[in-house]
């Protein structure tokens, strides 16, 4: 999209339904810009290659139906910001894929540093093991200034956006529909958390629901944002095994964590892995691959004096020297035997439940906590 004033009309085709990107591409390089391409005739739109009659008289009728003006004000209603192609904030990792977006919708903002990127994906039905690692790997990426890219759906995604979030990093979903739908409803403050740490983006415009079709698209603009793709857990009819096969075409690099041998949802990855993919077992393993060396950043660190009082809301209580901080120390002292949920720590500890989550997650990197099933927490040493 070499003139930037034609942005316009490249957001009035993605908006008529059954163009695609290809034909797109064809319409605007047969006619020299979008405009001109908007303006056809049917006798005219019937001489593009790959048209023919039946493509061009479905792109009368639902030319016709598109408001273009209506859709440009409810993106400034909503704050979402609309990128086509050519403009400069359009990610530089996806201008390189074959058959990018000719536009983007976004929710939140993307930024430079999004160009260090790393997709985590896995299954809408992980394990207690798949939910663990995929939220510590977005948690370490995060850490360590890396961009967490994935679908927000339910499982594996949801997992990798949260632990980035935990971070204080940034994140970015992908949708397969509209930006202004939630999909699935339950990730509602899951996605108003996305736009305030990073982006919710999608090809899709307002009001596109979540249909089946819209997904391997949505899953090859997830691996086109980044450097590469790690695999948790999937079946072997995966979503994410789709998205893995796009970052190969792609000239991305495919991660892929392994699992129980037992559980279908390890055969995606251990399929991944006997072909060739980078087998994941901390994150020390996705740098390494990627020739990154990015030192974590400590978000609870002790004060010099290596001796600190924490005030937990009813008294002082006293945090030892180590690797811990204040507010993971009083964290880890409320914690035993008795399985814990974030609420429950949270009033127990005297600490904001937002701190205790970004705790939890410090600490079971560190080994001194497990996570089980329901999202509750014990101490490592207990049974």
């Amino acid at each position: 999209m070499e003139d930037a004033r034609d942005r316009k009309y490249w957001i009035a085709w993605n908006m008529v339904q059954g163009i695609g990107s290809a034909r797109l591409h064809a319409l605007v390089t047969y006619f020299g810009s979008a405009e001109a391409a908007w303006y056809a005739s049917f006798e005219e739109l019937r001489r593009v290659p790959n048209i023919g009659d039946g493509v061009a008289s479905q792109i009368i009728e639902r030319r016709g139906k598109v408001d273009i003006e209506g859709e440009l004000d409810r993106a400034a209603a909503l704050g979402v910001s609309i990128l086509t192609l050519g403009e400069e904030a359009y990610p530089k990792l996806l201008t390189q894929i074959y058959d990018p977006p000719p536009v983007l919708y976004i929710r939140g903002s993307l930024a430079p540093q999004d160009s260090l990127a790393v997709a985590v994906v896995g299954c809408r039905r992980p394990t207690p093991y798949g939910v663990c690692v995929a939220e510590r790997l977005g948690y370490e990426l995060a850490r360590r200034g890396i961009t967490v890219v994935s679908g927000m759906a339910r499982g594996i995604d949801s997992a990798a956006h949260r632990g980035a979030l935990k971070a204080g990093g940034r994140t970015i979903a992908v949708l397969g529909c509209g930006v202004d739908i939630c999909y699935p409803q339950e990730n509602i403050k899951l996605m108003c958390d996305i736009v305030g740490s990073g982006a919710v983006v999608s090809e899709f415009p307002f009001g596109m629901r979540p249909l089946a079709v819209n997904f391997p698209a949505r899953n090859r603009v997830i691996s086109g944002l980044s450097l590469g793709t790690v695999v948790v857990e999937a079946g072997l009819r995966s979503g994410a095994l789709i998205t893995a096969d796009f970052a190969l075409e792609q000239g991305r690099q495919v991660f892929a964590v392994p699992g129980d041998i037992r559980r279908e949802t390890s055969k995606g990855p251990h399929r991944l892995l006997k072909e060739g993919a980078a087998l994941v077992e901390e994150v020390g393993d996705i740098l390494s691959e990627l020739g990154l060396n990015l030192e974590p950043v400590t978000l609870f660190d002790l004060p010099a004096s290596g001796r600190v009082t924490v005030s937990s809301g009813v008294d002082g209580v006293e945090a030892s020297p180590g690797r811990l901080g204040p507010v993971a120390s009083r964290v880890f002292q409320v914690l035993g035997d008795e399985p814990l949920v974030v609420d429950e720590i949270a009033q127990r500890a005297g600490i904001d439940a937002s701190l205790v989550s970004a705790s939890l997650i410090a600490l079971e990197v560190d080994g001194s906590v497990r996570a089980l099933p329901g999202n509750a927490y014990i101490k490592a040493t207990a049974p």
